[in-house]
């Protein structure tokens, strides 16, 4: 790819305020179109030339010969749309190659939450092991739901708890949106204590490590992992997210609404997959019916 190109994308991710993340899936889909185009027209890439077959063919590929999952194709569809209709507006190029490429559809599929006895024996190795901090940050997945990011990020002005009550301000939210989420009274119990043994260091953030520096992402991903080994799983914060949204809906008699605003969704259709019934499930439903 010539500096004409590099320079162009640089400049769409510059000009938009894109999280860290989302800048690096955004490079990381253009280097693999890239490398597609290169490859299939034996050439240097051109933006100026891409038509929308490229994309339809580039989509093809990805799902039939790389046998990449919908979701992976789907995004660097989505990559390619904002950032050929950047160019557009650059007056780089007259239209949108991609804007007609339909994304591929999903099959919904029940998110793999987890039992309540495996949550039980995590907590309680912790618990065993007198490891306040791996019960307090456990407690904030399995009974309020929150993002990997948000516990790491979580400070201590965030968090209002009392004997009866507790409420804890996520300001660090999936695109920044600040929301309130309860927090029941196990959670609280396990906090409390944490809180009152955290050390005494001058950072506001909430969970502290080695060093006595705040507890970042890796590290509050590696208390999880290694609780879940302790109990025989590989088992990580999402899935302790997921587990905590399908035990709150069985308990709310479905309360979607109330679920999103606990978890963050700006829709509905995001939380309503977590109404959607495993294989086990559905087989077990089906063996109750009779003729």
């Amino acid at each position: 790819m010539n500096d004409f190109e590099t320079s162009l994308f640089s400049r769409f991710l510059n000009e938009n305020d894109f999280a860290i993340k989302t800048r690096e899936a955004f490079a990381s889909d253009f280097k693999k179109w890239v490398s597609y185009f290169e490859r299939v027209y034996g050439e240097g890439y051109d933006s100026r030339t891409v038509t929308l077959r490229d994309v339809t063919d580039f989509r093809s590929h990805l799902r039939e010969e790389r046998g990449q999952a919908v979701a992976t194709v789907n995004r660097c569809l989505v990559t390619l749309r904002r950032y050929f209709s950047f160019l557009a507006q650059e007056e780089v190029i007259a239209q949108n190659p991609a804007a007609k490429v339909k994304e591929l559809r999903r099959t919904p599929s029940a998110p793999k939450s987890i039992d309540r006895t495996t949550i039980r024996r995590m907590i309680r190795e912790s618990i065993v092991r007198e490891d306040v901090r791996a019960s307090s940050v456990l407690s904030l997945f399995v009974y309020c739901g929150l993002r990997l990011s948000e516990v790491a990020m979580l400070k201590l002005g965030d968090v209002d708890l009392s004997e009866r009550r507790g409420m804890l301000v996520v300001k660090h939210g999936k695109n920044n949106k600040e929301r309130a989420v309860p927090v029941p009274a196990e959670a609280r119990g396990h906090l409390t204590e944490y809180l009152a043994c955290r050390p005494p260091v001058e950072s506001d953030r909430v969970y502290i490590g080695q060093g006595c520096k705040p507890l970042g992402p890796d590290g509050v991903r590696y208390l999880v992992e290694k609780y879940g080994l302790a109990v025989g799983y590989h088992i990580t914060p999402h899935r302790l997210r997921h587990s905590f949204s399908t035990e709150f809906l069985a308990a709310n008699n479905n309360d979607l609404v109330g679920l999103a605003q606990i978890l963050g969704h700006e829709s509905i259709q995001t939380t309503s997959r977590y109404t959607q019934r495993g294989q086990s499930q559905l087989a077990a439903s089906s063996e109750q019916v009779r003729f």
